[in-house]
């Protein structure tokens, strides 16, 4: 009998713990699910170049996992039962209606799957923090399709428009100066809650003014924005910023299933994980990337980010087939070295760190620092599509966990489940 493994999400997270499974298990042990909503592996970390007009290159899921033994499902999941072990998932369609299944393990409406180890990687959309106006008019760059439809926006903008970006964070940052680089035409400025770059070192932030000031961005220092409303926003003080087109770039928020679940997940809805990446609840369920809240050195949690989910992704997959195995759980505590800053395509910013994500000293800037993020980039793609970074053969399972039968009746009560595009609740301040 065949141990059932579902991975829900195939980002960067998702994707590389499914192909890592796929890899170190045997297959004739396991069937290995990927679920996931768009049929080509979406670059998050480059959607500010999509919504500057740069194309970006096709990654179709079918190439990327063809051979490795890993059935991938297009569709959205709407239901999740931690304690029956099932996910339902919707066909999903193209805008005008078409199929996008094609090539894919395809099927009309609603399927009920049953699972034994759960990896759950939904991820993470935009946050408009609950502030007025922010879903309606502001724009987002956290997934494909928001980063087209700024594109489309910006296209269409005339040379003097101004364009606010706010949140100066490291999408903000990239935003922003992606935007000032490819239009300068453009009046484009960017709110910053607290200092631009406050985070930094010390020749972090002189770079980043510097390259700032170069490209004609305006920073709004210490500026809160209170509301958003169609050409301007509305800082907390009471001032009033002109904006043709602002983007939104203040936080994440997760994918909401996971909390209308009996999985033990924090007032976000992010996931409780151990060590290993499995939830203190339900041991049958893995969470990584940004759907898990894991704590690192100094007992901080990591952060949303490619740069956590790719160690997690790791982590989870080794933990799950050692536990199936027999042999070695991976039990390491997982760190930061930098942050990668793109700034444009000819300026980068390299911010050196501690292990619990504080800047040293030492910052690598200018065209060198552009080029090392341009290949973590690409890296991190290519890891998707080849998760292990020294190829090992596969290893037979020889734990089974028992199998719960779906139609069994629970042995504890759920919340209902949430609907797939249901709003997040916000985190407690």
């Amino acid at each position: 009998m065949q141990h059932r493994i579902i991975v829900l999400g195939a980002g960067y997270a998702g994707g590389i713990a499914a192909g890592r499974l796929a890899r170190r298990l045997h297959r004739e042990d396991v069937a290995i699910t990927l679920v996931n909503a768009e049929p080509d592996f979406v670059e998050r970390v480059r959607m500010h170049q999509l919504a500057v007009g740069q194309e970006l290159r096709p990654r179709p899921l079918s190439e990327m996992f063809a051979g490795t033994g890993v059935r991938l499902k297009i569709a959205r999941v709407t239901r999740l039962d931690v304690d029956r072990r099932t996910v339902t998932v919707q066909a999903v369609q193209a805008a005008d209606g078409s199929d996008v299944t094609d090539g894919f393990d395809g099927f009309d409406g609603t399927e009920e799957l049953a699972y034994d180890t759960l990896v759950y990687a939904l991820g993470s959309g935009w946050n408009d923090q609950g502030v007025p106006g922010a879903a309606e008019h502001a724009h987002q760059i956290a997934s494909r399709p928001g980063a087209l439809r700024l594109r489309e926006r910006l296209s269409r903008l005339a040379a003097g428009e101004p364009v606010v970006v706010v949140g100066a964070g490291l999408t903000g940052v990239e935003a922003a100066t992606e935007i000032a680089e490819a239009r300068p035409d453009l009046d484009v400025s960017l709110a910053a809650r607290a200092g631009l770059g406050d985070w930094l070192s010390p020749k972090g932030r002189r770079h980043l003014r510097k390259v700032v000031d170069d490209l004609g961005i305006t920073v709004h220092e210490h500026t809160v924005v209170h509301a958003v409303e169609a050409g301007h926003v509305v800082a907390a003080d009471g001032r009033s910023v002109p904006s043709a087109v602002t983007v939104w770039t203040t936080g994440f928020a997760v994918h909401p299933i996971a909390q209308a679940t009996a999985l033990e997940v924090t007032g976000a809805g992010r996931i409780v994980v151990d060590r290993t990446l499995r939830s203190v609840s339900h041991p049958d369920v893995y969470a990584i990337g940004d759907a898990a809240l894991m704590t690192g050195p100094g007992d901080k949690p990591l952060r949303m980010s490619c740069a956590s989910g790719v160690p997690m992704a790791w982590q989870a997959a080794d933990a799950i087939a050692g536990r199936l195995t027999g042999g070695k759980v991976p039990n390491v505590p997982l760190r930061y070295f930098n942050q990668c800053i793109s700034l444009g395509r000819r300026e980068g910013l390299i911010q050196y760190v501690t292990a619990d994500d504080r800047a040293v000293r030492t910052a690598l800037t200018g065209r060198l620092a552009a080029l090392y993020k341009e290949l973590v980039c690409k890296g991190a793609a290519w890891g998707v599509a080849h998760p292990l970074l020294v190829p090992t053969g596969p290893r037979r399972i020889t734990r089974q966990l028992p199998r719960t039968n779906p139609t069994d009746t629970p042995t504890t009560t759920s919340a209902p489940p949430a609907a797939a595009d249901s709003p997040a609740r916000t985190p407690a301040p």
